[in-house]
């Protein structure tokens, strides 16, 4: 079993950048695929990044390709979200997600997932 805590979130004018971190806790970091979802007021739970154990391989969504980062250190047990670049639209409660390995083709749905953070607020103003 694995821990998630977010941090990071916060208000930020739109075209500034924000550093989200997902730390895990446990010394099995290493075997968990990880991704990052967001969900705005209202919406669905939406599908942001992901990546697998070694980091080698990563998967975006369209919406925030070529804006969004996402990085993970498995010596600090933490996966980063690096977001640049942002919009109104990115604006959302930003969770974590653990799973010990993606099924094909899940690792865009929340249901891919079995450990979650609490999530943190991330607000862009226009």
């Amino acid at each position: 079993q694995v821990q998630l805590v977010e941090s990071g979130g916060g208000l930020v004018q739109a075209g500034g950048s924000l550093r989200l971190s997902c730390a895990a806790s446990g010394r099995t970091f290493i075997r968990y695929d990880m991704g990052w979802f967001r969900q705005a007021p209202g919406k669905e739970r939406e599908f942001v990044v992901a990546i697998t154990r070694s980091g080698g391989n990563t998967y975006y969504a369209d919406s925030v390709k070529g804006r969004f980062t996402i990085s993970r250190d498995n010596a600090k047990n933490t996966v980063y979200l690096q977001m640049n670049s942002l919009k109104p639209e990115d604006t959302a409660v930003y969770y974590c997600a653990a799973v010990s390995s993606f099924h094909p083709g899940n690792y865009g749905i929340p249901e891919g997932y079995d450990y979650w953070g609490q999530g943190t607020q991330v607000t862009v103003s226009s």
